[in-house]
């Protein structure tokens, strides 16, 4: 009847790995790291009627290090993607005089007319 045991899994022990700001961002994080077969547990805030707050990304001891050198890895290749926003700037943004560009200009100039006027309207007074 009982020949046999059913082999016995022993849980792994689970560390913490990154505390993430949102859900989001852990869901994002849990995603890379199952990709490459590492299973995670994600706690914290993760949903409810307001779920704001840090989330906590938690892997295997086993595989601590290696989703590190994961995560690792993508900030890395991160760092040498370029941002939109480095990109050359538009005619609009292009600085014309005195460092300042058209639209700084204007309001400049704007100013300097509101100032003027203030300053006529007061001597003539």
């Amino acid at each position: 009847m009982f020949d046999k045991a059913a082999p016995r899994q022993t849980p792994h022990r689970m560390v913490h790995l990154r505390t993430m700001p949102n859900a989001f961002g852990a869901r994002v994080v849990a995603a890379r790291l199952g990709a490459d077969g590492i299973p995670t547990q994600l706690r914290g805030n993760l949903d409810g009627p307001y779920p704001f707050g840090g989330v906590s990304v938690w892997v295997t001891e086993h595989d601590a290090e290696e989703a590190s050198e994961l995560l690792l890895a993508d900030e890395v290749e991160a760092a040498f993607v370029p941002h939109p926003d480095d990109e050359e700037p538009c005619q609009s943004r292009r600085v014309v005089a005195f460092g300042m560009t058209r639209r700084q200009l204007l309001a400049a100039g704007g100013l300097v007319v509101a100032l003027w006027a203030g300053l006529f309207a007061r001597l003539m007074a």
